[in-house]
């Protein structure tokens, strides 16, 4: 996507790599939508801290970068000894899946790229076969999230007033987004709306994230609060609801995404309000059985406890805003049964949560 900063507009991805220095490039994500920053991490494991620390997140963000963070582990290894490389593949591939481990797209990227990997001969093949492979997740992430678009267009009517929760836009994937994708494509058809950006507590990625890409493509939006989701789909304001995801189990169609996502899915059906998820190929898992297996990160007390922000003379400070002396309980994500889901926007179609099991050979599955 196009991001303007000082009057000079640039396409950038959220995710790349510097072949030349071993080094992931991302886009500084804590640092908006105050300042637009690009920050290199210079091995695997400032790789993995880059995810676990949110310079980085989204689904497809942290799957591309842990791909490039292979492949930057892989190549930084010395010699030619094909089990010693082995075993230091499998302390990367460790390291970057537990950073963040509510979201599946960093361990399919990271498997996907093993496996492609284990084609190679020697140790000099695998580098060179991990770096094509972790560029090939990349240019499929933004790929799929075109295809989500095209799908995700046609569920966008002229005048429509449409619910996002977090930030599943251009920043949290490679490029576009899924989310924000059908908007993008609606936008570029011509079509009017109107699109309220949860602001999505305790990080506030809504207000800051998503806020920030609608204004950069001068899509009419507005911030509200996160509970004044319900006052405003009670008097008739809200006519769609779309949101990411973290992990969809294709065995069940249960989906696991920011915290509040659950609240607005029994909103939504309680207002007949149609609620999709729009998701890469690389989002769905076909291995856990149920919802309730999903592993839900819980996040430290300090995000809920204050927010950081920038004062009038553009320094960055966190402000404390809750009881010194309360505690914090913090889960980053929650699950949502099929039940309460309109349909999954997905790069092949649009399925009901309950037929993904029935259709993953059409979603990429071969099992």
């Amino acid at each position: 996507m196009n991001v303007t900063v000082r009057g000079r507009s640039r396409a950038h991805r959220t995710v790349t790599f510097d072949s030349g220095q071993n080094e992931v490039l991302l886009i500084e994500q804590r640092l908006l939508p105050h300042e637009f920053k690009i920050v290199a991490t210079r091995n695997f494991r400032e790789t993995a801290a880059a995810i676990q620390n949110m310079i980085v997140r989204g689904a497809g963000a942290i799957g591309a970068t842990a791909a490039y963070g292979l492949a930057q582990g892989a190549r930084a290894f010395r010699g030619s000894n094909l089990p010693k490389f082995s075993a230091q593949l499998d302390l990367v591939q460790h390291t970057l899946a537990s950073a963040r481990p509510t979201a599946v797209d960093p361990v399919n990227a990271l498997i996907k790229i093993r496996t492609a990997m284990d084609t190679g001969e020697t140790v000099a093949e695998q580098q060179s076969i991990a770096l094509a492979a972790a560029e090939e997740f990349a240019n499929e992430d933004a790929s799929h999230c075109a295809g989500i678009g095209r799908h995700g267009a046609n569920l966008i009517r002229d005048n429509m007033r449409i619910l996002t929760h977090c930030n599943a836009g251009w920043l949290a994937f490679v490029d576009i987004g899924s989310a924000t994708a059908p908007l993008y494509a609606a936008q570029a058809a011509g079509r009017k709306f109107h699109v309220y950006c949860d602001e999505t507590r305790p990080r506030s990625q809504g207000a800051t994230l998503t806020a920030w890409e609608l204004a950069q493509q001068k899509i009419p939006h507005q911030i509200i609060a996160d509970n004044a989701a319900g006052h405003l789909m009670q008097r008739g304001e809200i006519d769609l609801v779309i949101v990411g995801s973290d992990r969809v189990l294709g065995r069940t169609g249960e989906v696991a995404n920011k915290i509040g996502t659950y609240t607005k899915a029994v909103l939504a059906k309680r207002h007949k309000i149609p609620f999709y998820v729009a998701i890469p190929l690389s989002t769905l898992d076909w291995n856990l059985k149920r919802g309730l297996d999903i592993p839900i990160e819980d996040r430290h007390e300090s995000e809920v406890l204050g927010a950081w922000g920038v004062t009038k003379s553009g320094k960055r400070e966190f402000v404390r805003v809750a009881n010194p002396t309360s505690g914090v309980r913090n889960p980053g994500f929650d699950v949502t049964p099929a039940e309460l889901i309109t349909g999954i926007i997905t790069p092949a179609g649009i399925f009901k949560p309950t037929e993904l099991w029935k259709k993953r050979k059409q979603l990429g599955h071969g099992g």
